[in-house]
């Protein structure tokens, strides 16, 4: 059945090459938030994800006669712009908006990531005295944010600072980005009706391509979908995380950011949590595993394809207990109800997207050697040669230990073991593609383990 009610965003911007930034990085984001997406092309460039080489403008009547027609039809709840290059562009531009009355998310793209020019240096002057003043939100990095306000930018302060003198000109809410200062955190600051709302996230390592687009973008399909501009600038913010965190490396220089990402978690939600649910239901009809939950409960976990917290990783809740003669589990399986399988999960993702699952069982040497005699790649962590530093942290000893197993091993390994310290209980943790996985796996070498030791003449048999 056809939607007769889609809401519409326009993007006013130039067209990337190589896909990672422009138009086609907004349409991406559009789509990914349930946004039909319109376009107004300003410019062709040829680019890839080590520079610009090439830029054509398009001719400000054509510009202007994109915006005329597309809005003759189609209602366009908010729009964005991005590459305006020109003085004459500009001001075509500005005329539409004032002319249509549009909010607009204004990002001014003043230079690409990797340095290339994006509008005229004459003409930079134009853009701000033009589209500023008529911007609904305006997203500036450090840079730009120095040109509009005319000051240096070091610390939070003078971000707040900024923010405030660029609102003076005329913009009704302004998002200055810290991604360019320095610190293991990043910190965007939004000044609207006088007062200031900051976010920090964890820094992503990473010299990401299409970054601002797909931020601005965001921003315009949230107020599109009737969010009011706190809300909208919050979403885009916990948007772009995930498309950092999870960007593309399709070329040899900075990496494009991948809006889709929050689109395949959100559709693999429902799957995920079934293969969690059928994963939990195995151990509870397999009397096998009895004998090996976990004297703090056995926990069956997976992940989503992009996932970045414990939000992203479905659990169940209460865990896995022996309840009488027979493996129970507490709850049913809800994101983020573990913590320590979480923790393990998402090590093992940054060194393989695959390993999206953990299945967490009491410590047994014959078990261990069974997984082995299976094939099964299989490395150990010691807490005794953990430091006292990462002791200290909340859920730093998984992660370290995971991440020593996964070094000795030299990739990501089906069982990750350790034998414990007072108040921890030894472990054996087997990971796999899903819930489902993890759980076969670990009964497949449970019930060849029921045959007998390993080292006897019954495992011979069994081998056979």
């Amino acid at each position: 059945m056809i939607k007769k009610e889609v809401p519409c965003a326009m993007t006013i911007a130039g067209s990337d090459s190589c896909g990672g930034a422009g138009i086609e990085a907004d349409f991406k984001t559009f789509a990914a938030l349930e946004v039909f997406g319109t376009c107004v092309i300003t410019a062709l460039t040829a680019q890839n994800t080590q520079g610009v080489y090439d830029i054509l403008p398009i001719p400000p009547r054509m510009v202007e006669r994109q915006i005329e027609v597309v809005l003759e039809d189609i209602p366009v709840k908010a729009t964005k712009t991005g590459m305006l290059y020109s003085k004459e562009i500009v001001e075509a531009v500005a005329k539409a908006l004032d002319r249509h009355e549009l909010r607009v998310v204004v990002d001014p793209v003043f230079r690409a990531g990797t340095g290339s020019l994006l509008v005229r240096e004459e003409d930079k002057e134009a853009l701000i005295e033009a589209v500023v003043p008529r911007s609904f939100v305006i997203t500036p990095n450090k840079h730009e944010a120095e040109d509009m306000a005319q000051m240096k930018i070091r610390t939070i302060d003078d971000m707040k600072k900024a923010a405030s003198i660029i609102g003076k000109l005329g913009a009704k809410a302004v998002v200055v980005k810290g991604g360019h200062l320095e610190g293991a955190d990043v910190t965007d600051i939004l000044h609207h009706d006088g007062e200031f709302k900051i976010f920090t996230k964890p820094r992503v390592e990473v010299e990401a391509h299409g970054g601002g687009c797909t931020f601005s973008a965001a921003i315009a399909a949230y107020l599109a979908l009737d969010y009011d501009v706190v809300e909208a600038v919050t979403k885009a913010e916990e948007f772009m995380q995930n498309a950092i965190a999870f960007g593309l490396r399709v070329g040899k220089g900075r990496v494009p950011v991948n809006p889709m990402a929050s689109l395949f978690n959100e559709a693999e939600k429902h799957r995920v949590l079934e293969d969690v649910s059928a994963a939990a239901k195995m151990v509870e009809d397999h009397s096998e595993f009895l004998p090996y939950l976990a004297e703090v409960g056995t926990q069956v976990a997976m992940a989503l394809p992009y996932a970045s917290t414990k939000r992203h990783v479905a659990a169940v809740e209460g865990r896995i207990v022996k309840f009488g003669e027979r493996a129970r589990a507490v709850g049913c399986a809800r994101f983020g109800a573990s913590d320590h399988v979480a923790r393990i999960i998402l090590t093992a993702m940054k060194h393989d997207p695959s390993k999206r699952a953990a299945l967490n069982l009491r410590y047994d040497q014959d078990l261990v050697e069974t997984f082995k005699n299976l094939g099964r790649e299989v490395s150990s962590f010691d807490r005794r040669l953990e430091s006292p530093e990462v002791k200290a942290m909340e859920g730093g000893t998984l992660v370290w230990g995971v991440e020593e197993a996964i070094k000795a091993a030299g990739k990501v390994p089906d069982v990750v073991y350790d034998f414990g310290e007072v108040g921890k209980e030894p472990m054996i943790r087997v990971l796999g593609n899903s819930a489902v996985d993890v759980v076969e796996k670990a009964l497949a070498s449970i019930k060849l383990r029921k045959h007998g030791n390993p080292h006897t003449r019954a495992w011979n048999e069994v081998k056979k």
